[in-house]
């Protein structure tokens, strides 16, 4: 009953639903891109977050692309990472975003480009998020990572909640998770979020599932867990797409339904720029 009883404190938060996008790196990924946007802007999302490579490897990119979708009159959340940063360079971007109009950022720690031995001036994520709050007030709505099944880096559960808790407390507004498809684990992690006092929104992040081995590559590289019984399942299908798909958009629709059941303030859909899978299970959904 805990659980039930604690959910309840996320259902005080008016529900987000937003979808995320990377920057596309070729003329046809434009065009790829932007009519997946058309497809998605009819459900009305709150906003599309753009990504942001490994050391501000798509700055730019990212950049255009948020520009763009703020052109179209829908709003953008670019992600913003700091490891291998100079707090001159973020600053830099943040001016440009704020000059922009943009007014929401997902403060990320991101990962440290390959060759680079040194984190630069920003070694976590709750560091980013005091830089900003310090440099620019209440410019921003400030979006944050969480790992219901633990940050893979983690050393235990009790210190990723402990990490979590300074992004909080350093100003965070809300928080988006890693994907996953257990749900008892995102219900677990707002519990004890609750018990420590953090009473921001925490949007479950939710990935439909396309192909299989790239779903596995992307869950063992993020630490997130296909449970045994999908994986089996899906294992079993070898090369029907169809059948993955439509298991997939079974699991993937149940969570959601469980999960906003519970009182989850809201979905991020993790589109990898493609507008099917995410638009099926919108669909099945109702919302």
């Amino acid at each position: 009953m805990a659980l039930n009883i604690k959910m309840e404190s996320q259902k005080d938060f008016v529900p987000t639903f937003s979808f995320e996008l990377f920057p596309p790196q070729t003329p046809g990924g434009v065009d790829k891109l932007r009519l997946t946007r058309k497809q998605l802007a009819q459900f009305n999302p709150k906003y599309f977050s753009v990504t942001f490579g490994a050391g501000g490897s798509t700055r730019d990119k990212t950049l255009e692309t948020v520009l763009e979708i703020q052109a179209e009159e829908l709003d953008a959340a670019p992600h913003l990472s700091c490891i291998g940063s100079t707090q001159e360079n973020i600053r830099a971007i943040l001016e440009k975003y704020r000059d922009s109009g943009i007014q929401r950022i997902i403060a990320l720690r991101g990962d440290l480009p390959s060759g680079m031995a040194q984190p630069g001036e920003f070694r976590y994520a709750n560091e980013l998020v005091s830089f900003i709050r310090k440099e620019f007030g209440d410019t921003f709505h400030i979006e944050v990572a969480a790992y219901p099944e633990y940050h893979p880096q983690s050393s235990s559960p009790q210190k990723d909640l402990i990490n979590f808790k300074r992004k909080v407390e350093a100003g965070a507004d809300s928080a988006i998770t890693q994907y996953f498809y257990n749900a008892d684990a995102y219900f677990h992690f707002v519990d004890a979020c609750e018990t420590a006092g953090l009473k921001i929104p925490i949007v479950p992040g939710i990935m439909p599932i396309n192909k299989f081995s790239q779903l596995v590559r992307f869950s063992d590289a993020c630490g997130a867990e296909i449970p045994r019984w999908v994986r089996k399942k899906l294992e079993g299908y070898g090369d029907d797409a169809d059948s993955i798909h439509a298991f997939g958009l079974d699991i993937v629709t149940d969570l959601c339904e469980r999960l906003l059941s519970a009182g989850a303030p809201g979905l991020h859909f993790y589109t990898m720029n493609s507008a099917k899978l995410t638009t099926a299970v919108w669909r099945r959904l109702g919302i």
